[in-house]
């Protein structure tokens, strides 16, 4: 061989060495979600006693308002518990109380669609669930499951005694020991431990916590439009508690009503420990999810801390944050060194057996103790607080807001009229102390 020709072999060694090199470092660089193919989805909504286990070995904990929920996950409600759970693309299953919901699979099959796989030991589970880009979602009970792979909303109440299946719109086909049944809407199906031949019943029972799920669903379907995100869970409380503007230099940004001067979005909140991935932080706030998931805050020269969306390739478990801030400000850092929760600031609003029928929102609050649409039109609010320095807002009692009965043998429910009807009145007046608080009265 001449030395020209055993000159260019060894050039080409060298460059399929660099080749393969770079592209072993580029298959490492990729981001870890993606190649365990890991879900992460939300606690949307909680009320009164509910517990979580991360999986951690540290057994059941006290849940709370935007907590992550994993792949191992179990969620389980007392007496007086209800939580919501808010899936990638808005999908919610809602847990009534004595309920246990087990998450054994929250991942991605080769295709990239979202595999869900969900186990309710006991209690009462309400489904809405959208059927997007080919997900796939799996309830499993007592002796019987449904698949879905298309939109339909439906409530499933489980016990020792056996199940009823009640569609509120869509169809189901619920699989049996002994066949499949099919459930169209408004129709509901009974099961019986013995695994006797299902009942079908041309109507549905109503129990008290239907309109609880009804006034949820109503919420995310009016505030979750217009979205251009490839995420929805979140979108119908930004929407809600917040707003967007145009900022020369930033783009669209968000911002959450009542800030005001002084306030950031680290201040109050916790930090969540979870097995395989350490801490992450968990806002108080009730818009709490995507600002911290995804994007990046920045201190807006003269309109404060706002939110700027992007990044959509990478969930933070720590949140993100550009430019400069206040001497005063800190930075959110993950603690180290143990794996108890470990609040920030108030750490969130008190939950309360009985809410208040009167809000006292204060600048500074950012809508913390602000129940999602306790009050009709925050944005008009909004505009009397930052001329005001608070409002005080009469509300109708949400669902759950009072205790005055029994749910079979599950635990007490609420009553009250809808979520909607609330924000009667407003009223204003200067006060020099309104500039803090947290926003519940």
């Amino acid at each position: 061989m001449s030395n020209r020709s055993g000159s260019i072999l060894s050039f080409s060694l060298r460059v399929s060495t660099i080749c393969l090199v770079v592209l072993v470092a580029a298959i490492f660089a990729l981001p870890a979600h993606a190649g365990s193919q890991a879900r992460i989805v939300r606690l949307s909504d909680v009320h009164g006693s509910v517990q979580i286990d991360k999986n951690s070995g540290t057994g059941f904990e006290n849940a709370f308002l935007n907590l992550p929920v994993t792949q191992g996950t179990q969620l389980r409600t007392r007496d007086n518990g209800r939580v919501e759970i808010e899936f990638e693309d808005g999908s919610t299953l809602r847990l009534g109380p004595n309920s246990q919901l087990d998450f054994s699979t929250l991942g991605l099959n080769d295709s990239g669609a979202r595999i869900s796989i969900l186990n309710l030991a006991d209690g009462a589970a309400y489904v809405n669930w959208l059927g997007k880009a080919g997900d796939q979602f799996t309830l499993n009970f007592l002796h019987e499951k449904v698949d879905l792979d298309h939109p339909a909303h439906f409530r499933v109440d489980t016990s020792a005694d056996g199940t009823k299946v009640a569609v509120f719109k869509g169809e189901i086909q619920v699989v049996a020991p002994a066949g499949p049944v099919t459930v169209a809407k408004n129709k509901m199906v009974t099961f019986t431990a013995d695994d006797e031949k299902p009942v079908l019943a041309k109507n549905i029972e109503q129990e008290p916590l239907d309109s609880w799920d009804k006034e949820a669903v109503a919420y995310h379907d009016q505030y979750s439009k217009n979205n251009s995100s490839p995420y929805a869970y979140g979108i119908s409380d930004l929407n809600y508690f917040g707003a967007y503007t145009p900022v020369p230099g930033y783009g669209m940004m968000w911002q959450p009503f009542f800030a005001g001067a002084g306030w950031n979005p680290f201040m109050d909140g916790a930090w969540s420990w979870y097995p395989g991935m350490g801490y992450m932080f968990v806002s108080a706030y009730p818009w709490g999810w995507m600002p911290y998931r995804y994007g990046s805050w920045a201190m807006v020269p003269g309109m404060g801390w706002m939110w700027q969306p992007g990044n959509w390739n990478s969930f933070a478990t720590v949140p993100r944050y550009v430019g400069a801030s206040a001497a005063s400000f800190h930075a959110p850092v993950a603690p180290t060194g143990t794996v108890s929760t470990v609040v920030v600031g108030k750490g969130g609003p008190v939950l309360s057996p009985v809410l208040p029928t009167h809000l006292t929102i204060t600048r500074g609050s950012a809508g913390l103790g602000v129940p999602r649409g306790a009050v009709s039109d925050l944005k008009s609010v909004n505009h009397q607080v930052a001329k005001s320095g608070f409002a005080q807002v009469e509300r109708a009692p949400q669902f759950g807001a009072r205790s005055s009965g029994s749910f079979g043998e599950r635990g007490s429910y609420g009553s009250g009229s809808g979520a909607s009807s609330a924000g009667m009145h407003t009223s204003t007046a200067s006060s020099p102390h309104a500039a803090s608080g947290s926003g519940h009265h």
